[in-house]
């Protein structure tokens, strides 16, 4: 192909995201479920940060992880729903490349960050249960800070070579992304040189991240449900487990969403593409909504602090 029909976006290049593709006509309505979701995200998981900043009793490692998934929740949801929105409403499709990369990698750092936290509230909840004598000790607040900064480093790392394999390629075929968002394979697909490269590495970071940290929860519940069963009475069996509970929701609220999604983007090849892109916005709207009422509901002390909360406010 010559010179003068590549397109170079190394430059001061733009890519124009379509958003549902074949359901321009319902972009409005489309938009309305998508922006009380996003309202309700936003307003749940500042809610659990203002609770546990005001509450003395919730300092501890639970409620310091669970403040971390709160923040990393926001910063998914944030990276694509307003733009999303801005598509949905004012018709804002263009995006300049360097804008599209940062949010590319963004929504690929946090989603990593979030497993890794799940991952830690994991071993959190099998400290307390199969070593509840030395939880404080094990977990102190620089064990909790280190923990976290560990996952942070992970993700973002790891993410790092994404935005970098995608800037190296040429890009001639077109500049019309059929997606609401700049997904790592939704862009590089755009390029016309051979990106085996980046297809492996994102193979090799769903093992290395997704893949281990599914390991290290299933041992981590693995022991768990080891230690529960060895307890003398059924009341005590079922009191321990309920404290794993919500973060069996988390896992599952952040998890299935994604299995579903990568299924179908792998074998769902007669799947319509505006029905494969509404259940990919699954995995960025239902984890971050879900996440504080899980919480909210499942555990006493949010809950009575919020209620104390509200019923100050209309007394």
């Amino acid at each position: 192909m010559s010179d003068s029909n590549t397109t170079n976006f190394k430059n001061s290049s733009t890519f124009i995201l379509l958003g549902i593709p074949g359901l321009e006509a319902a972009h409005l309505w489309i938009s309305i479920p998508f922006c009380i979701i996003y309202a309700i995200a936003v307003l749940g998981n500042f809610t659990i940060l203002f609770i546990v900043k005001r509450e003395p009793s919730l300092h501890g490692p639970m409620y310091y992880f669970l403040c971390m998934l709160a923040i990393t929740d926001l910063v998914m949801s944030t990276s694509t729903l307003p733009k999303m929105l801005s598509i949905f409403w004012f018709n804002s499709r263009e995006i300049s490349f360097s804008a599209c990369l940062t949010q590319m990698y963004f929504v690929l750092s946090f989603s990593g960050m979030e497993s890794g936290i799940l991952v830690a509230m994991a071993f959190d909840r099998y400290v307390a249960i199969c070593n509840p004598l030395r939880y404080t000790t094990i977990l102190t607040k620089s064990a909790v800070a280190k923990i976290g900064l560990a996952v942070v480093l992970r993700s973002g790392i790891l993410a790092l070579p994404y935005p970098f394999l995608a800037m190296r390629w040429p890009y001639c075929r077109t500049n019309i992304i059929p997606h609401f968002y700049c997904g790592h394979i939704a862009v590089v697909k755009l390029a016309c040189g051979d990106i085996r490269i980046s297809s492996y590495y994102g193979l090799f970071d769903l093992f290395s991240q997704i893949g281990m940290d599914v390991f290290f929860i299933s041992m981590s519940y693995t022991l768990i449900l080891r230690a529960i069963f060895h307890l003398p009475t059924k009341d005590a069996r079922l009191k321990t487990f309920g404290t794993c509970i919500s973060h069996v929701c988390a896992i599952l609220a952040l998890y299935v969403p994604d299995f579903f999604s990568s299924l179908i983007q792998r074998f769902g090849h007669n799947v319509p593409l505006h029905f494969l892109l509404l259940i990919t916005s699954l995995y960025y709207l239902v984890p971050p909504v879900l996440h504080p009422i899980i919480y909210g509901v499942r555990t006493k002390q949010i809950r009575d602090r919020l209620l104390q909360i509200f019923t100050h406010k209309w007394t």
